[in-house]
């Protein structure tokens, strides 16, 4: 498990770190523990609505019959990634 973002003073109060520095150092991690991290970071979102885990399943199995059945959208990984860092430069 990968502890992030939280540290005490003398005074034992809890102070969450800036998370622009929880950010950067999550970025050195390698790309199976970012996954993790983002994956376990996107799970506590849905921890309030217990139905989540069925919509999500719902969800995904809607994409699939879209892939599956040639109606879906598809972008080339080179089209997408290119998109994707001309909206959120580094």
């Amino acid at each position: 498990m990968i502890l992030l973002a939280a540290r005490f003073t003398r005074r034992h109060t809890f102070h969450m770190a800036d998370p622009a520095r929880v950010l950067e150092e999550a970025l050195r991690l390698d790309p199976q523990q970012r996954g993790q991290l983002a994956h376990e970071v996107i799970r506590s979102l849905d921890d309030d609505d217990p139905s989540a885990d069925g919509l999500w399943r719902d969800e995904i199995q809607r994409r699939i019959d879209e892939v599956e059945a040639g109606t879906a959208d598809l972008e080339e990984w080179q089209t997408l990634r290119a998109r994707l860092r001309a909206r959120f430069p580094r």
